[in-house]
């Protein structure tokens, strides 16, 4: 995809893959102070949709590349990381979470992630709460929560029609004129936020080969799960910030999903005219966010 300046391709290998990420290993980073081997990490966790990849938040995390190792994959399925030919599962994906921060972190991490990917992350902090420091979420749902059904949308079922579903994929997702579309309509708040280097970023990710199987997964619901059953049992320090116009699931929904938890979750903040992405959107907006909820998650960890 698009790498900020500074920024190189490392890999590790899990049980479905081969996973690349992002780390600050070039000019302007190497500075002593970027070389500090004590520096603690920062794990930036994409979403998913049609051509997502770790470019979501490329314009969000060289704000801490002096202060944090940054470490921002593709996930399994998605961007420059291995596409194995499988009908993922809801499992595929909390278990490659944990296996990247086991092989990339040292001590328990912050991690920011965004929308489903979002959720599978606070049920990976459930199973294994020793690796996470706090969780700063962006939009996090399960798209089924409080028993809504997502598979059972006329889209997801159209999607799960097989044939038809990698003509769907073809025309309407891996072009530029799909992407552009569903970034414009469905993702972003204000459509002139959508610029060429965003489209171009999520075009290369959707049209990998074998692309079509994770994002399909997730278009068909097969990656969808009911997040409120799940909420209670959370215990990591955490934070969500909600886009007011995000389409999928708006912020009542976020709302429901914080009250169930207050103990854990301390901070439920909503940005007005802002859709899915904050991250893309706004970005120097989520940057002050994300600064401001470490310092203060970090504060209260022991509570």
């Amino acid at each position: 995809m698009i790498e900020p300046n500074g920024f190189k391709q490392h890999s590790v290998v899990t049980s479905l893959g081969r996973m690349v990420y992002y780390t600050a290993d070039g000019e302007p980073w190497q500075e002593p102070e970027a070389a500090d081997p004590d520096r603690p990490s920062l794990v930036f966790l994409h979403g998913f949709g049609g051509g997502s990849s770790a470019y979501e938040w490329s314009k969000v995390y060289p704000a801490f590349a002096t202060e944090y190792k940054i470490l921002a994959p593709d996930l399994i399925g998605w961007g420059r990381s291995a596409h194995p030919e499988r009908n993922y599962k809801i499992d595929d994906y909390i278990t490659t979470i944990i296996e990247f921060i086991e092989q990339t972190c040292t001590a328990p991490t912050p991690v920011v992630a965004s929308s489903l990917t979002a959720a599978f992350t606070i049920r990976a902090a459930i199973a294994r709460p020793e690796l996470f420091k706090c969780l700063i979420l962006t939009t996090p749902a399960g798209l089924s929560d409080f028993g809504e059904n997502y598979t059972r949308s006329f889209f997801a079922q159209l999607v799960s029609t097989p044939i038809l579903d990698r003509i769907i994929y073809s025309t309407g997702v891996a072009n530029s004129t799909g992407i552009r579309s569903f970034l414009e309509g469905r993702q972003f708040a204000q459509s002139n936020r959508v610029y060429e280097e965003i489209v171009n970023a999520y075009l290369e990710s959707a049209q990998q080969p074998n692309a079509e199987y994770a994002a399909l997964a997730f278009v068909r619901g097969d990656l969808c799960f009911d997040l409120s059953l799940y909420i209670p049992q959370l215990t990591t320090p955490t934070a969500m910030i909600w886009g007011q116009k995000s389409q999928f699931t708006g912020p009542e929904i976020g709302q429901r999903l914080a009250s169930l938890n207050p103990k854990a979750i301390r901070i439920f903040q909503t940005l007005d005219d802002v859709g899915l992405t904050p991250q893309l959107e706004l970005p120097a907006v989520t940057i002050g966010l994300i600064r401001r909820y470490l310092k203060s998650l970090d504060s209260t960890a022991g509570d």
